[in-house]
């Protein structure tokens, strides 16, 4: 059965949902959100159901994420419609997080941001050699949200605060080494011996530690090894107020107790983000100008005030578990 962008079908007793929008590597749009909502919430009461399978279609990956220049123009003309894509994709996450049948998730090539926020709290996820797993938020302007900060708080070292904060990508095996997938192609779970991420982890732990993103950079680019002054490099290419308010989300994120108390964080910080901050500039610089020429609020991580950042969080999570605890995951 197709609704617009999205097909389910029921194969077995297995729920089947496909993500069609391959022009766009599937990127979610509002309707899709509530389609896929409201088929899970339906399935979820269904006896005839016994598990879900998540999919997308086309040849360049499983989902790049929100349509994020769709979410740019709704900030500037409909900021309230903004807001509720954002309540409603972490609904929707929650709901996965928390289904009660199992889930599983097939991803490959481009899975990032919003992708992840569906596949990263199924119960297995399955990923291909050719997958791309990536938070780059602060790329545009972000943070990484859709309560995978609940995961990357919990890697092993500061690997967690490397992906949240650069963005990187990571390859298959690196993704299956970390734990952020369960299995590469449907073998058994397995350890690779060697991986790009593995291979990076002793500096990446010695330059990623503690709360300060100044000296996070510092140790960065006065690091001995190429490819430690090469991250500071590209870290110096983010939102610096989106840099700092990722590394206080992450730092919190580690205290939280719940993929759902994660995704109240997460709509407390888009509810504060969305307007004096970055997004609206670095979605036209990545995606619609595309001249990569961002022009940030502040120049540099160590301008970018401490109470403005801690200002971010205001409302949350406990404001905003009202919601998104108190069942609004099954809501239409």
């Amino acid at each position: 059965m197709y609704r617009r962008e999205v097909r389910f079908d029921v194969d077995r007793s297995v729920g089947h949902v496909q993500l069609t929008r391959p022009r766009a590597i599937n990127a979610l749009t509002d309707d899709m959100l509530l389609q896929i909502q409201l088929v899970l919430a339906a399935w979820a009461d269904d006896s005839a159901i016994t598990a879900v399978r998540l999919t997308g279609a086309g040849e360049r990956g499983f989902c790049a994420g929100a349509d994020v220049r769709e979410l740019r123009g709704l900030v500037l003309t409909d900021p309230g419609r903004a807001i509720r894509f954002f309540e409603r994709e972490y609904a929707l996450d929650r709901l996965i997080a928390e289904y009660p049948k199992p889930v599983t998730a097939e991803i490959w090539g481009v899975t990032m941001g919003g992708g992840l926020g569906l596949a990263q709290h199924a119960t297995v996820r399955i990923g291909r050699p050719d997958l791309r797993w990536a938070m780059p938020e602060t790329t545009i302007g972000f943070f990484p949200d859709v309560g995978v900060l609940y995961d990357l708080s919990r890697l092993p070292g500061e690997i967690g605060t490397y992906l949240a904060l650069t963005g990187a990508t990571v390859d298959a095996a690196s993704a299956q080494w970390v734990g952020l997938i369960d299995s590469l192609d449907g073998d058994q779970p397995r350890t690779p011996a060697h991986c790009a991420l593995s291979a990076s982890r002793w500096w990446i732990d010695q330059c990623f530690v503690g709360d300060d993103p100044a000296m996070i950079l510092n140790r960065l680019e006065t690091h001995w090894f190429e490819a430690a002054r090469a991250t500071g490099a590209l870290l110096r290419r983010k939102s610096p107020l989106s840099v700092c308010v990722t590394l206080e989300a992450i730092r919190r994120a580690e205290a939280l107790h719940s993929v759902a108390e994660v995704l109240a964080q997460d709509l407390a910080l888009a509810r504060n983000l969305l307007w004096e901050s970055d997004f609206v500039e670095g979605v036209r610089a990545q995606l619609v100008d595309r001249d990569h020429t961002p022009h940030w609020w502040y120049a540099r991580v160590e301008d970018v005030p401490r109470d403005l950042v801690l200002g971010k969080f205001a409302g949350g999570p406990v404001a905003a578990s009202e919601e998104l605890l108190a069942g609004m995951s099954y809501q239409a």
